[in-house]
Order: C-alpha cells, then sequence, then structure tokens
C-alpha cells in the first residue's frame, strides 16, 4: 500500500504554504500530482520527490539581474 501525505505534510516538505498548494491544483500552474478522496486531497511522497527534482536548477544557471550603479552627476 502506498504512503499518502496530507496536504498539510506535503505543504511543510516543500515549505510553501497550504493555500499555494490549492492554487497550484486548482490552477494546474505547477504540475504535482495529487490523490483526491471524497474531500480530502493526500500526495504520494514519490510524487513530491519527482516533483523536486523535475524543478532543480543548477548551481551555475540563471542569475538575477544586478542592479546598476547610479552614475555621479
Amino acid at each position: 500500500m502506498t504512503e499518502l501525505l496530507t496536504a498539510t505534510e506535503c505543504s511543510r516538505r516543500l515549505r510553501v504554504t497550504y493555500g499555494t498548494l490549492a492554487v497550484w491544483r486548482c490552477t494546474q500552474r505547477k504540475s504535482l500530482p495529487f490523490v483526491k478522496i471524497g474531500r480530502k486531497v493526500y500526495y504520494r511522497p514519490q510524487d513530491i520527490e519527482d516533483f523536486i527534482t523535475a524543478n532543480l536548477f543548477p548551481g551555475d544557471g540563471p542569475r538575477p539581474p544586478q542592479r546598476r550603479k547610479r552614475l555621479a552627476a
């Protein structure tokens, strides 16, 4: 039998809010599979790990833009 985690447990593991998970589910903004049994929403641990791996960026990836220094007038 597959262990299922609640939405609260999943949000703790991903370090996002419960509401963020709800938005991802409703808008399909992120592809994190979930299981719905009645009104309850659950996540499989392997799906969470796959989601983390799919969103992994290399350390030398894109960097935030640098602020430009103002020139003295």
